[in-house]
């Protein structure tokens, strides 16, 4: 369970309780209600190495069968650059992702696809552009 007065690594500047951490620690629950709270919330579940919500945000689509978390990774902040409701299922955002790995820093930059489904927000895919 999150502690509640933790900062949530999203950069939303609110406790990670009251920001993603409801969604990563209850997926079942407490569903994102936007693609852009699905992107934050992955996005803490990457720094807190959540991979079965990682997995069950993922659409079918698109989802890898397994996914592993490199050890030398030390994720340290994100910028939401745009977000775009194409309609009630569809929605883009763009984001800035900032992480080291062994030693050497690395900016992923993406515009990612999110499609709604029964209600919940699912991951598909994005365009990506990683630059060291």
């Amino acid at each position: 369970m999150a502690v509640p007065s933790a900062a949530c690594p999203c950069g939303s500047g609110r406790a990670l309780a009251a920001c993603c951490g409801r969604f990563v620690d209850d997926f079942d629950g407490t569903p994102a209600p936007d693609a852009e709270s699905l992107m934050r919330s992955r996005y803490t579940a990457f720094v807190r190495e959540r991979r079965a919500y990682l997995l069950a945000t993922w659409h079918a689509s698109t989802r890898p069968p397994e996914l592993e978390f490199d050890p030398a990774t030390k994720w340290l902040g994100l910028d939401v650059r745009d977000r775009t409701l194409i309609d009630e299922a569809h929605a883009e955002v763009e984001f800035i992702a900032r992480y080291r790995i062994a030693g050497r820093a690395v900016r992923l930059h993406e515009r990612s696809r999110f499609v709604r489904e029964d209600g919940r927000w699912f991951y598909v895919d994005g365009d990506l552009r990683t630059r060291s």
